[in-house]
């Protein structure tokens, strides 16, 4: 059986309103099914399928692969940009349970998968 790591985070909407409203999401990975995708799951069902290494990457300078545009946001936050023919959608995380979620996905990494750098 593959570790399936799990964890509930908290994203802020990006929209025009004064104040972004904060939604929970919950952060998957499972190394059987998807090795190296993060699933981010929004309440109503929505769903993200966001390349591990490109949140890595997205933590230090801006980045963007397909569909999604990540970036840093000062020292402390992380938005993720997501392109869908329904239009754009913009989330911003907080980084540090973000770098917490992605070390522990590398410390779980299954025996024989090529070796990674854990995120900064």
């Amino acid at each position: 059986m593959s570790p399936v790591i799990k964890e509930h985070a908290r994203a802020r909407l990006v929209t025009d309103a004064r104040d972004l409203p904060v939604v929970p999401v919950e952060l998957r990975y499972d190394t059987a099914t998807t090795p190296d995708t993060i699933q981010v799951a929004f309440p109503g069902g929505a769903q993200w399928a966001v390349p591990r290494d490109l949140l890595e990457r997205g933590l230090r300078a801006p980045v963007g692969h397909d569909s999604f545009r990540i970036w840093p946001c000062g020292r402390a936050q992380l938005v993720v940009e997501c392109h869908t023919a329904d239009g754009v959608e913009v989330v911003q995380f907080d980084c540090a349970p973000l770098i917490r979620f992605l070390r522990r996905t590398h410390s779980r990494t299954a025996t024989g998968a090529r070796p990674e750098a854990a995120p900064a």
